[in-house]
């Protein structure tokens, strides 16, 4: 049924939209005459609602690709969820850089950025309106309500695997604000709606918070590759918490590797599978059908025609074409010649741009591979993971060759295989045999062969890392990753890190993002993080 998230999408502007805990976000009703209890006066209100919760990672507004945008204060193709995301935990990175000028935008490789950043300012200003969206939709699906509405016994039984998804949704954001700022301000569907000052949760809290939703969630959602592609399950709930327990000792100080060997079997055990395909089809305009989503746990999905967007997909593949690559091959229309790698990745592969491991995807011709100007498209390997083309190289479904058809996947097996590992060599327990393999299942399909495979003298955690930047560069994953590694501030180097073409070192608070400072200005009940 999904890619029916993506045709089922409404609007919904409802006067829920008033709840902020920030002065930038526009979120008053167009209609101040719709209610939220008329807008679930027809059947079919649940579903679309639900859609719209799913559809706030992947579009920025109520039309697409652009005009009617869910928050002011930033070009909305900048304001997208994913593409907010995706800057966080990558443009921070060695993993990405990008050209442009736009604002504070370069100061975000450079960790230079202040309170101000309006990047920072507008993820988290996201963050909180999805928390928003979700929990209006949990009054509005209350057994109370429900009641009110005398809504049949059949409909109640779809709400309720609604309202798991949707507090998988929910879990889903505040892990993105726990690893992101810390501690944040904290919203419920138990709170009042329209204006007023959310607390501070703490960041050790908040990590109870998300864990315990989950868990709760665990047996209601529907069960582990059951629900509609595009949508949450069991195996979705299994992985954040995989996520959560695996950065754990840094959330709160407190290790919880086991479990992570616990939840990843869970996955493992669950019917998913690597592909027989090679590793490219991952990242193509077909990845829902051509087979390699047989490993996808959770992918964002977007639509050349139904979900239009200058964010997620759009940028990804738009923003990394330039130079003397041809927008055609990619299946678009124009390259915006922005990002690229640095060096530091390029060197984790074997031979480089032409290792025998098919995972490295770089374009080098007329590039450079070590970056003298960071604004020259010219200067850096651009990255060829993600294109608007299927598997026999035909482009999507947009005709102007604007908006591609390419999910995006944010959870998917070969991650959960990486944390089994990892959490094996961080003395978790699990078995020395199902990590090795877990590994060289990977390596098999990168080299097409075994010539690439390891031994367990190799699985340690400086291989660990690597072998996590090669397999899952640009999928949003690498902030985190070496922020558990402790290589993120204070001790890992890359170029133009520090704003230095060799790079630097930066201060240690830098492992969080800082609370805007608009956000501060307003709720007296904020603490900033240590450090800004």
């Amino acid at each position: 049924m999904l890619k029916t998230i993506k045709t089922v999408f409404i609007a919904f502007t409802l006067v829920f939209f008033a709840q902020s805990c920030e002065s930038d976000l526009d979120l008053q009703p167009e209609d101040n005459r719709l209610t939220a209890d008329a807008a679930f006066e027809e059947p079919g209100a649940y579903k679309a609602f639900l859609a719209k919760l799913y559809a706030g990672l992947s579009v920025s507004g109520q039309q697409g690709p652009a005009g009617d945008a869910d928050l002011s204060g930033l070009d909305e193709g900048f304001s997208n969820y994913m593409r907010l995301y995706w800057s966080m935990q990558e443009l921070t990175t060695d993993e990405a850089v990008i050209g442009w000028n736009d604002g504070t935008i370069k100061d975000l490789h450079a960790q230079t950025w202040t309170s101000g950043n309006e990047f920072i300012r507008t993820m988290y200003s996201r963050i909180f309106y999805q928390v928003a969206l979700t929990n209006e939709f949990l009054r509005q699906t209350s057994d109370a309500k429900l009641d009110a509405r005398s809504t049949e016994a059949s409909l109640r039984g779809d709400i309720q695997k609604y309202r798991a998804e949707a507090r998988f949704m929910r879990a889903l954001t505040y892990w993105h604000a726990l690893d992101l700022f810390g501690n944040v301000p904290f919203v419920t569907e138990d709170d009042p709606i329209g204006a007023f000052l959310p607390q501070q949760i703490q960041r050790q809290d908040l990590f109870d918070y998300i864990e315990s939703e989950l868990l709760a969630i665990e047996g209601e959602i529907t069960g582990a590759r059951l629900n509609d592609y595009g949508r949450a399950d069991q195996a979705a709930v299994w992985m954040l918490l995989s996520k959560l327990y695996i950065n754990a000792e840094v959330y709160t100080g407190t290790a919880r590797y086991s479990d992570v060997v616990t939840y990843t079997s869970k996955i493992i055990e669950s019917g998913f599978s690597i592909a027989d395909n090679p590793y490219y089809h991952l990242f193509l305009a077909d990845n829902d059908t051509n087979g390699t989503q047989s490993e996808v746990i959770f992918p964002i999905t977007f639509d050349g025609l139904n979900t239009q967007s200058f964010g997620g997909m759009t940028f990804f593949i738009h923003a990394a074409v330039g130079g003397s690559m041809v927008p055609a091959d990619y299946g678009i229309n124009g390259g915006w010649a922005g990002l690229r790698t640095t060096s530091k990745l390029v060197d984790k592969f074997p031979g480089e741009a032409n290792s025998a491991d098919g995972r490295a995807l770089f374009y080098t011709d007329g590039q450079t591979k070590e970056i003298a100007n960071i604004s020259n498209f010219t200067n850096g390997y651009a990255v060829e993971k993600f294109r608007n083309v299927d598997v026999n190289g035909v482009a999507g479904s947009d005709p102007t060759g604007d908006i591609p058809d390419t999910d995006f996947p944010m959870f998917r097996l070969a991650d959960a295989y990486l944390m089994y590992a990892e959490a094996f060599v961080r003395g978790a327990g699990g078995s020395a045999t199902n990590a090795v393999n877990y590994i060289n299942i990977l390596r098999e399909r990168a080299y097409g062969n075994t010539s690439g495979n390891i031994t367990q003298s190799s699985l340690n955690l400086d291989f660990i890392l690597a072998e996590r930047s090669r397999e899952l560069f640009w999928e949003a994953h690498r902030r985190t990753d070496l922020i558990r590694f402790g290589q993120f501030s204070d001790q890992g180097l890359w170029p133009w890190k520090g704003n230095v073409a060799q790079g630097r070192t930066t201060e240690a608070f830098r492992d969080l993002m800082p609370l805007p400072a608009t956000d501060l200005g307003i709720n007296t009940n904020l603490k900033q993080n240590q450090g800004y």
